[in-house]
């Protein structure tokens, strides 16, 4: 009788231990056993996280027994073509430089100075446009009800977000794929398989960005990813052994400063999206690791030969698949298509957020082919204060006069950053050939 006991007092004591560390955004009378559960970010991620195992366990078993048999010496027929590609590649590893940045360079520095200057216009506005009504819609959607027709009416809310990373995804992948086929690209030579690892990162950092904003402020989240440096050092220090130089340690400082001053003077008075709770920081921790992941397997991947386009093509052929499985394993897929059905508001949002995801990724690769990575560093930096200050003048968040000093250090720090990095490019290339000549 004791154990019996036990056994119905204990999961309930850390059931009210899971409410007490991952709040649910439900009021209390919505707040039943059952929908606290489905409330609770943590059993979304957990969820969500089954779903995609179900696709990864037995992809990963076939990889190994394909392997294991070496298919690839004696394998034939009909699915040769597609196992060959998907499990070992076309080419051995080639370094990309010697293709694509060369090509990036001429084309950078060719033509006059006024069709750059264009150009760097065209760019800056295409990323700003972009990426800002991306960041508005993001809040929209995430933060505020639908259908509501009178102020006393609360309307329905959109809860899954994942649908949204599909959404997101699936027009990605199909603009990609066009623009392989409509210009020329390299040879592929990587494992299509190897795109799976950068795939469920990028999915779940996706995942924890929008779900962060279920608990936080938008410009919260803004600053948050903008100190996304400080744990980068801080890996590549304890994990790769690297070696900073100061101002890389005083701007990180510096930005650290500037986010914890933001953080603090929010208060719960002025707005209550202004609210850092505990699960909006875990969340936002985990995008940080997800997202950093993302990138370097990225540049590992680039190790063999393709273009930005054809990885943006394989990343998204992934998330597509892990997606759609795993909403369709919830149920979830067709709840949120009838929710689309039933507001043809948050319809249009999610088409016009898909499209300014896509759009954005294809201006992010042009811009850097073109003017390279400090530039677009500059225009992003810039498009993300910008984002604050539409995202508090349209939503009415309230940022004190010590938070906005704190916004501005962060900024400034980053500029410093990224000026400091170009100084030391340019001092390497001025150094080079007087190394060469001697």
């Amino acid at each position: 009788m004791l154990f019996l006991t036990y056994c119905i007092v204990l999961p309930c004591r850390v059931w009210q231990l899971v409410l007490l560390l991952f709040p649910s955004t439900v009021t209390a009378e919505e707040s039943s056993l059952l929908d606290g559960w489905h409330d609770v970010w943590l059993f979304r991620f957990l969820i969500n996280m089954l779903g995609y195992s179900t696709i990864i366990i037995p992809g990963y078993l076939l990889i190994s027994y394909f392997k294991r048999t070496n298919y690839i010496e004696t394998g034939s027929g009909i699915c040769y073509p597609v196992i060959k590609t998907c499990v070992f590649g076309g080419e051995a590893k080639t370094g990309l430089s010697e293709d694509v940045s060369i090509g990036s360079r001429n084309e950078g520095d060719s033509g006059s100075s006024v069709r750059q200057a264009i150009k760097l216009v065209f760019c800056a506005a295409g990323l700003q446009v972009s990426y800002l009504t991306w960041g508005v819609l993001q809040e929209r959607v995430m933060t505020r009800s639908y259908g509501a027709l009178t102020t006393e009416d609360e309307g329905e809310r959109f809860k899954d977000s994942q649908f949204l990373v599909f959404m997101n995804r699936i027009l990605a992948l199909t603009v990609s794929g066009l623009w392989c086929i409509l210009f020329k690209q390299p040879r592929h030579g990587a494992p299509m398989y190897k795109y799976s690892f950068a795939s469920l990162s990028n999915i779940l950092s996706s995942w924890c960005q929008y779900e962060a904003l279920k608990y936080i402020s938008f410009p919260t989240q803004v600053l948050a990813k903008a100190s996304k440096v400080i744990p980068v050092m801080l890996m590549g220090k304890i994990v790769s052994h690297k070696s900073y130089e100061y101002w890389e340690y005083f701007t990180a400082v510096l930005i650290s400063v500037g986010v914890s001053m933001f953080l603090l003077s929010s208060t719960a008075s002025k707005h209550p999206s202004t609210v850092t709770t505990f699960s909006g920081i875990v969340i936002l921790i985990g995008y940080i690791v997800f997202d950093s992941f993302t990138s370097n397997w990225q540049d590992n991947l680039f190790k063999y030969k393709m273009s930005s386009v054809q990885m943006m093509f394989g990343v998204n052929l992934f998330s597509c698949l892990f997606t759609v499985g795993s909403l369709l394993e919830q149920g979830a897929f067709f709840d949120s298509l009838a929710f689309m059905t039933r507001h043809s508001e948050f319809a249009f949002h999610a088409v016009l957020l898909s499209v300014c995801s896509a759009c954005g990724q294809l201006f992010i690769f042009y811009t850097i082919n073109q003017f390279g990575a400090a530039v677009f560093t500059i225009i992003m930096t810039l498009r993300q204060a910008i984002a604050i200050l539409l995202s508090c003048f349209l939503y009415g968040h309230a940022v004190t006069l010590v938070g906005g000093f704190g916004v501005a250090v962060v900024f400034l720090a980053l500029f410093l950053r990224v000026y400091a990095r170009s100084r030391m490019k340019s001092g390497r290339r001025s150094a080079q050939p007087l190394t060469q000549k001697v």
